[in-house]
C-alpha cells in the first residue's frame, strides 16, 4: 500500500492557510482520482483506491500539524509499509519561495515541526516527500502566525498552479523514478 499523506490543520479557521498546502493538494489528488478522503482511520480522514496499477491510501492527518507523524507512523505500521518505498509526504515549506516545488527521497525536517514528528516517530529520514513553496517569514512576524495565515491575491493565483503541478509530482512518482520526477518538477 502507497501512502500519500498531505500535511495540515483540521479546523475550518486553518483552511486555505499556507500550513494546509498538503492538505488542498491531497484534494487535488482526490478529485482527479474520484477518491473520497471522508474515511476516518489512523487518526485521518483517509480513502483507498488504484491508480495506475498501484494500490494507494490518501490520507489528511487529523492530529494537527506538530503531531503529523502519529497519525502517518500509525499507518505506516498497520500496512507494515516501508517508508523509503511506500510514503509520499506533501507539505508547505518557508523555505522555498512561493511557486517552487522541491521532491527529494529524503532530507531532514528542515525546522517544519510535522516534518521532525513524522521523521521522529518514524525513525528515519528515507521517504518521498513533495515540498510546495509558501514563501519566506517577514522578520517582523511571528512563524506561526505566519504559516497560519492565508495568502496575498498575487500569491493566490501562483498558489493554484503550484498545488496543480505538485499533484502531478504525485502522479508521476506513481510511474517514473524519483530521479526522474525530481529533474522534471524541481527547480
Amino acid at each position: 500500500m502507497l501512502i500519500i499523506a498531505g500535511l495540515g490543520n483540521p479546523d475550518k479557521k486553518y483552511e486555505h492557510t499556507k500550513h494546509n498546502t498538503g492538505f488542498e493538494v491531497l484534494d487535488i489528488l482526490s478529485g482527479r482520482w474520484g477518491i473520497r478522503t471522508d474515511s476516518k482511520k489512523h487518526r485521518s480522514l483517509c480513502g483507498t483506491g488504484t491508480v495506475e496499477g498501484v494500490r494507494l491510501m490518501l490520507m489528511k492527518p487529523q492530529t494537527y500539524m506538530n503531531l503529523s507523524g502519529e497519525a502517518i507512523a500509525d499507518a505506516v505500521n498497520f500496512y507494515k509499509a516501508d517508508p523509503a518505498r511506500d510514503l509520499i509526504v506533501i507539505y508547505d515549506d518557508i523555505d522555498l519561495p512561493v511557486g517552487k516545488i522541491r521532491i527529494r527521497p529524503e532530507g531532514s525536517a528542515g525546522g517544519h515541526n510535522g516534518m521532525k514528528d513524522i521523521i521522529s516517530r518514524l525513525g528515519t529520514e528515507s521517504f518521498r516527500r513533495v515540498r510546495v513553496g509558501v514563501g519566506a517569514k517577514p522578520q517582523d512576524r511571528d512563524l506561526a502566525d505566519w504559516v497560519l495565515s492565508g495568502f496575498s491575491p498575487d500569491e493566490e493565483k501562483i498558489m493554484k498552479d503550484v498545488r496543480e503541478r505538485a499533484a502531478e509530482s504525485v502522479e508521476a512518482m506513481l510511474k517514473d523514478d524519483t530521479g526522474l520526477v525530481m529533474s522534471r518538477f524541481n527547480g
